[in-house]
């Protein structure tokens, strides 16, 4: 009689212990390579605009965006990460300006350099609900130009910011710029806001009904479907700045011109942030739903004396990497980087011989590895299909004898026995 000594195989499921903070996310291979690639085309890009490149830390003092931020913004009111250390406090950085400004002026560059050019790549924190395109930790690529206030400048970060997401594959977004004006201007349109706003307070959300005492500003960005119809019938024209900034934006709009940069002009565009004046920008993409917003960025001349240094013009942008992937869509799916080499050795002694092989062919260059599972020729070549080798060097004990390997060339699907001695010319020879 036929006794069923094992049970049928089923999967193991372990318990699951720990998960990712809510609104944070692990970025895996192969969608690593599409983040380096994105990355790796924005510092070529960057330096093409004779940007460097600086890193600040991802803690900060809390005062320093208490100052820059303004301390009724929503970032501060509400999102920031906060660190409470004895008697110290410190946040998670939920943007990247105020960090770079305060490294600007600590190091006392100014006193060596009149204008600089810096970009950052790196993750920023808020602590706000995480939906599609929000995140808790998320990723920047951005700069700051501080030093001038050529609107000039102005018009090429716009540019700039245009070129890394063409760059990136991304199409179909739309440029809207404004002008906030000067600090003057800036508190005459706060007042006319007010003005307009607070007799149809009730006509909005509780948020709004809040940022009407707080911040104004902040209104004209809600998502809200109402609130959106109530602001836009008011009547923000451009002509409400100074002479000045009014010259400042029309020299703007013609560089974008020149520049070959499309974009639309929208009187209720503001930043929610107290820094930003003159002009500020938006990058939009219809494909992200409620927060269709890649970068945005503006001008902001007086944050450098704010933060304790010297009257100082500068202008500064961010772009969401979690956004540009999510603009992207499907094409061009992250893959497996191809690999040069594969090395099987059939036996032990075959397989410490492609051990040590692996050493002369990864300081030639060419990205090598072996198979550390112990199983079957024909496993082993599944795994180098799967990490997609163009070339296997196949060694057994009968191999390892004579000195040779069988060298498989994966695409033309060839195989011919070479001397283990020339190793790293063979292999260079078929990939070329």
């Amino acid at each position: 009689m036929f006794v069923r000594l094992f049970k049928p195989y089923k999967a193991l499921i372990y318990p699951m212990l720990f998960k990712s903070p809510r609104g944070t996310k692990d970025i895996l291979p192969p969608e690593t390579n599409l983040w380096q690639t994105i990355e790796g085309q924005a510092r070529r890009i960057f330096s093409l605009y004779a940007f460097q490149e600086i890193r600040t830390p991802v803690i900060e003092e809390t005062g320093l965006f208490l100052r820059s931020l303004g301390d009724l913004s929503d970032i501060v009111q509400k999102q920031m990460f906060l660190i409470k250390k004895e008697s110290d406090t410190f946040v998670l950085r939920p943007e990247a300006t105020a960090s770079v400004i305060r490294a600007y002026i600590e190091n006392g560059i100014y006193h060596t350099s009149q204008l600089v050019k810096w970009f950052y790549i790196g993750p920023m924190f808020r602590a706000e609900r995480p939906q599609k395109g929000r995140l808790r930790q998320f990723h920047h690529i951005g700069c700051e130009a501080i030093g001038s206030y050529s609107p000039g400048l102005d018009a090429e970060l716009i540019r700039l910011a245009v070129h890394i997401l063409r760059d990136a594959g991304i199409s179909g977004f739309e440029v809207t710029v404004n002008t906030l004006g000067c600090v003057n201007d800036k508190k005459k349109l706060a007042m006319h806001l007010k003005e307009a706003l607070l007799p149809k307070k009730q006509m909005f959300c509780e948020d709004c009904q809040g940022r009407m005492e707080r911040n104004i500003f902040r209104v004209l960005d809600c998502k809200n479907t109402q609130c959106r119809e109530n602001v836009a019938a008011l009547s923000l024209e451009t002509g409400r700045v100074c002479q000045d900034c009014q010259r400042h934006f029309e020299s703007v709009k013609k560089a974008l011109q020149a520049f070959g940069v499309p974009f639309r002009i929208d009187p209720l565009l503001v930043r929610g942030l107290d820094y930003y004046t003159k002009t500020v920008f938006e990058i939009k993409h219809p494909g992200l739903g409620a927060q269709d917003a890649i970068g945005a960025g503006g001008r902001y001349d007086n944050l450098v004396a704010e933060l304790g240094g010297p009257e100082k013009g500068a202008v500064g942008f961010a772009l969401g990497v979690e956004r540009m992937l999510l603009a992207r869509g499907d094409k061009d799916q992250a893959a497996t980087a191809a690999l040069g080499c594969y090395l099987i050795g059939l036996g032990e002694a075959a397989a410490v011989k492609c051990q040590e092989l692996m050493n002369p062919l990864r300081e030639a260059g060419i990205s090598t590895d072996t198979d550390y599972a112990d199983g079957s020729l024909k496993s082993a070549l599944r795994k180098a299909d799967a990490l997609k080798a163009r070339v296997c060097v196949i060694v057994g004990d009968n191999e390892l004898a004579k000195g040779v390997g069988l060298l498989k060339n994966m695409m033309k699907r060839t195989q011919d026995e070479v001397p283990l001695d020339r190793i790293v010319q063979q292999v260079k020879e078929a990939l070329c």
